[in-house]
């Protein structure tokens, strides 16, 4: 394994508590495992030497490569054409459900469609991201990976009367490989388990056609739940599956990306661990979520929303009552380290697991999560007495606070300024608050709430206003721009037809946006403490396109729109940037970026609907 995979080049398969990277050419370079944010089992995206993997490939010299999902499902298809035939492996984890397990299945299916293959199969897992050795046991039916803490058992699934898998199975060193020989119409495989209840097993193939069928039916059940029925389903249905894949069942939160580590720059010190919960990125899915159809799922996460208001975590004025981000069972431990033995992609050091960040004072948090509280209640999703008692206790901290430096929503490291975008959600978190109280007959501070929420407004006017740029800018006392700043008319702050609001869409689009591709900021005028330059923002890109239709410029906002769809990989899947070259940057894929685009192709079919 030479050369790392383009980002872009990889589907993404889970059981809705951790997830698995495969490439285009069938090899499994990422996996954590029990959950999400646990050690990595399988990590050559990181370290193509020392991260593991699992890789079934042909063994013919020359091949091409497509890969698929089956509609309306997160089961993943690489198909492989040679000249003496064509074979496909078939990836899935079946479904476990919302109770917590350290049990996991990652099934591998490899097929002959046509002519004669032979497929070469390396098992190399590298457990506690490659820090822990371990062994391997070969038996009658398979073989067991065996570290401190974990075990991955290899079940083998075949006829009785075919010999040749078990045959073929052989040990290097302390990894396995397999060479399996196939004619058209022939299937064989493996189902890797963690803490498997026994010995390695062989697996008929009508037990795998029933994983097989359970899992196909548990996709296809949920997706029908979609409401959504306008423009672009494809995209919009493609983006909510994955979302799901993000989410953790056991406690409804969805995690920003399934990945750690991967570079906004490659060769740059921009590598973050995105496998954690985000009160801002989970609160903005309430509304994709609700705007699709899919209740319980926002139900979910207003109930984990609320168990960390409940705990008031750091709630002495330091990062508030809320952290930024959580674990996915809502602890708030995300200790930072640095991963020195491994290399990082394409030797894009440091690799970072955990995330520093995790007690930044980021004030726009308290915004959205009244915000999607408030949407929610819209749609039925009530919160209960005690739920509300805890949100004054939140509300009188945020009264407090509010006019606090902070470091802002792209969590910068170069020191805490006044971000405009904080104030803007800060005012939402009063404006959403006073909406609520009124609409559900609830005890409330509403004089106090009032004025504060309209000083809050009165100074973003005076303040993050720049009269000589003619726009609204990054924090207070600067002249930069920042595209977070999109989200002013979508949340209310401001009308898309207030000449004010037009003047700032007019100067970021002159300076933020590159063939529709947008930008977050520019790091050279706003120094953000890291080195390096990074890509367009997906979400941003997004964004644009939801400010342009509430504008009411439809047309702009449609071309922009279809043009970052064409920035999508194979399967439809985006992770956090976009470099010049087309390439996609950063963790993969990314929750924001999906949760965006279902957001912005909603406003615009609803507003293309309206046109005359």
């Amino acid at each position: 394994m030479a050369e790392y995979p383009l980002i872009e080049n990889h589907g993404l398969i889970g059981d809705l508590q951790t997830a698995a990277l495969v490439t285009t050419d069938g090899t499994v370079d990422w996996f954590c495992c029990p959950r999400f944010d646990s050690p990595s089992v399988f990590g050559a995206l990181l370290d193509q030497d020392k991260g593991g993997h699992c890789t079934v490939r042909p063994a013919h010299a020359t091949y091409a490569t497509k890969q698929l999902y089956l509609p309306d499902t997160a089961i993943l298809v690489t198909r492989f054409m040679t000249e003496a035939g064509a074979g496909e492996v078939v990836d899935f984890m079946p479904v476990t459900g919302t109770t917590v397990t350290p049990r996991h299945r990652l099934v591998r299916m490899i097929r002959c469609v046509r002519g004669n293959m032979t497929f070469e199969v390396d098992i190399a897992p590298r457990f506690d991201y490659g820090r822990r050795p371990h062994e391997v046991r070969l038996s009658e039916h398979g073989a067991v990976f065996a570290s401190e803490g974990l075990e991955l058992t290899v079940h083998t699934v075949r006829e009785p009367d075919d010999e040749r898998l078990l045959n073929s199975l052989t040990r290097r060193d302390d990894d396995l490989h397999l060479s399996l020989s196939l004619r058209a119409g022939q299937q064989r495989g493996m189902i890797l388990e963690s803490a498997a209840d026994g010995p390695p097993r062989e697996i008929r193939l009508a037990e795998y056609e029933q994983l097989f069928g359970d899992t196909i039916r548990f996709w296809r059940s949920w997706l029908s739940k979609s409401r959504y029925a306008g423009r672009w389903r494809e995209a919009v249905e493609r983006s909510a599956v994955t979302l799901k894949l993000m989410t953790y069942a056991p406690s409804g939160a969805v995690v920003a990306a399934p990945t750690a580590g991967l570079p906004e720059q490659p060769g740059g010190e921009r590598n973050w661990d995105y496998r954690f919960t985000w009160i801002r990125d989970a609160s903005f899915s309430v509304y994709a979520l609700l705007g699709m159809g899919f209740t319980e799922e926002a139900q979910a996460f207003i109930g984990w929303l609320g168990e960390r208001i409940k705990e008031r975590a750091g709630g002495d004025g330091g990062s508030g009552p809320l952290n930024i981000m959580y674990a996915v069972d809502g602890s708030s431990d995300l200790k930072e380290e640095i991963l020195d033995h491994w290399e990082g992609y394409e030797r894009s050091a440091p690799v970072r697991i955990g995330n520093g960040a995790a007690t930044q004072l980021q004030l726009d948090i308290y915004g959205e999560a009244l915000d999607s509280i408030y949407f929610a209640h819209g749609h039925g999703i009530h919160p209960g007495h005690q739920g509300w008692a805890e949100l004054l206790t939140v509300l009188d901290w945020l009264a407090d606070h509010w006019d606090q430096a902070g470091e802002g929503l792209w969590e910068t490291r170069g020191g805490r300024e006044h971000f405009t975008y904080g104030r803007v959600m800060s005012w939402v978190a009063f404006d959403r608050a006073l909406r609520l109280a009124e609409a559900s007959g609830r005890p409330a501070t509403a004089g106090r709430w009032n004025d504060v929420r309209d000083a809050i407004y009165e100074q973003v006017m005076a303040r993050g206003w720049n009269e000589p740029r003619g726009a609204f800018v990054q924090h207070y006392g600067s002249d930069v721009l920042d595209s977070s700043l999109l989200r002013m008319p979508t949340v209310g702050f401001i009308t898309p037809d207030d000449p004010m609001w037009t003047s700032t869409l007019d100067a970021m689009e002159q300076e933020l946006v590159t063939d529709s591709l947008v930008y977050r900021y520019n790091p050279e005028a706003s120094p953000d403490g890291l080195r390096g330059s990074e890509g367009t923002f997906s979400l941003c890109t997004f964004m644009y396109v939801d400010a342009l239709a509430r504008a009411g410029r439809t047309d702009q906002a449609r071309l922009v729109l279809e043009k970052m769809l064409g920035y999508a990989n194979h399967l439809g899947l985006y992770s956090e940037e976009i470099a010049l070259t087309g390439r996609q940057l950063g963790n993969f894929p990314q929750a924001f970026t999906h949760l965006a685009l279902i957001d912005a192709a909603i406003t615009l079919d609803a507003a293309l609907n309206r046109r005359p």
